[in-house]
């Protein structure tokens, strides 16, 4: 059984097509896909209820919270963790089961965004993913992992808004290593059309020079928590 897991809220534009490639994705294996609707107010507990998928509700406003109601109401051996935003194909799911097949404790996938962004925003990006990816960390649009592992590490930390797949990442890596995917998932560029490159290099920079202590509140953190959604690209 594989367990799809989407965090959402107020994913009414994005949240459809998402859940089509999670059932596109899935082929013929035997799947649930569970939407952890956090506290939204719009239509996204419908349209996931019209889709097929269980919905879990809290009001948390956080997305490892979001993250961990959704595993915990998941009946799967192996768990994956899609944003409501975030688009895969059959190809990550199985590169991602004979990963773990092979001995992996779980992993992720490159990231590329869909429409147009700007172009010191695609630069800054690419500079970004390098770095990252380089650094063999997990992108929270995409990780997968066993509910084995998943137990094992505790979930996600919920002491954190933010950067909790960073964490994620390395409490897997004490079970074995950790797999990123070439396929790139395809996941929204909003952030990137919604925000300057300057805005969102202050938001980073201030998070990398406050320490830990600046991911335990979602007051510094809009980027992940001002609600701004798109309703066409």
């Amino acid at each position: 059984m594989l367990s799809f897991i989407v965090p959402a809220h107020n994913e009414e534009f994005e949240l459809p097509s998402t859940l089509e490639a999670i059932r596109d994705a899935a082929q013929d294996r035997q799947y649930e896909i569970i939407v952890a609707d956090d506290a939204s107010t719009d239509a996204t507990a419908e349209l996931a209820k019209n889709a097929g998928a269980k919905v879990i509700r809290i009001n948390r406003r956080q997305i490892a919270a979001a993250r961990n109601a959704g595993a915990q109401a998941a009946h799967g051996d192996i768990l994956f963790f899609v944003d409501a935003d975030t688009r895969i194909n059959s190809r990550h799911v199985e590169q991602a089961l004979a990963a773990l097949q092979s001995g992996f404790s779980g992993g992720s996938a490159q990231v590329a965004v869909d429409g147009w962004i700007p172009f010191s925003a695609n630069v800054w990006l690419k500079v970004f993913c390098f770095i990252y990816f380089a650094c063999n960390l997990g992108a929270g649009a995409f990780l997968f992992t066993t509910r084995r592992n998943y137990d094992a590490v505790g979930g996600l930390d919920e002491r954190y808004f933010a950067g909790e797949e960073v964490f994620f990442s390395h409490a897997l890596k004490r079970y074995g290593r950790f797999k990123i995917l070439s396929e790139p998932i395809i996941t929204s560029g909003r952030k990137m059309r919604m925000h300057s490159v300057w805005h969102i290099w202050k938001r980073v920079t201030r998070m990398m020079l406050g320490g830990l202590r600046s991911y335990r509140s979602r007051d510094a953190l809009d980027l992940w928590y001002d609600g701004k959604r798109e309703t066409n690209v």
